[in-house]
């Protein structure tokens, strides 16, 4: 079977790395303010690292990408470890928002280029973007019994909903995957760092009293 590298270009190998490496240690880190064990660490840092793609190989019907490769995995451990060895200072105010940014944007692109590549259409291949993206912050603020990520008033999904459909959009209209790509992943991280910035939102509901 084709893995993702095979039929993905160069760069989004790159993305799923990028997005695989911030949000483990956005994981990390919220394990590591809570003064948890180095253990701990690492598997708040594997969960949030892998779970929105893994959610997303078994909806699409893949192999669970994590499971038949070792890197992602030793990735996770890997930014893990140096969360745990370097000095707190470093990791204080918002970088475990801005890594998630990061993540949110990267993960939702490559979230929907996999999915496109393995044949999904288009509406549901930019809803596989989004599941990506999403799914491992919603299980790290879970396991760190945080309000989760989806009952922020600021954008989250909204972002990642922004860069997998336009990255779905430009491929569609023909534009090179890896320019697609890189402006998806731009946009995305654009509106979640205004978001983030000026506490952007939505409208919420109003119907009720």
């Amino acid at each position: 079977m084709l893995t993702p590298s095979a039929v993905l270009p160069i760069a989004l190998p790159w993305l799923d790395a990028a997005g695989l490496a911030v949000f483990a240690a956005s994981g990390a880190l919220a394990a590591a303010r809570r003064g948890q064990t180095m253990v701990t660490l690492c598997f708040f840092a594997l969960v949030t690292g892998v779970g929105g793609g893994t959610v997303r190989d078994l909806l699409i019907g893949a192999p669970v990408f994590w499971v038949r490769d070792a890197w992602p995995a030793a990735l996770c451990l890997l930014v893990a470890v140096l969360i745990w060895v370097t000095p707190e200072r470093w990791w204080r105010g918002d970088a475990l928002d801005w890594f998630d940014a990061v993540g949110l944007a990267a993960y939702a692109v490559f979230g929907a280029a996999k999915s496109l590549s393995l044949g999904v259409p288009p509406v549901p291949a930019a809803l596989m973007g989004v599941v990506t993206a999403c799914v491992g912050g919603i299980l790290r603020d879970v396991l760190a019994s945080e309000p989760s990520i989806l009952m922020r008033p600021e954008l989250y999904v909204t972002a990642a909903a922004l860069a997998s459909a336009l990255y779905v959009v430009l491929v569609s209209l023909g534009a090179p995957q890896v320019l697609a790509a890189a402006l998806a992943a731009g946009a995305g991280f654009a509106l979640r760092a205004a978001a983030i910035r000026w506490r952007l939102a939505l409208p919420a509901y109003r119907g009720r009293r």
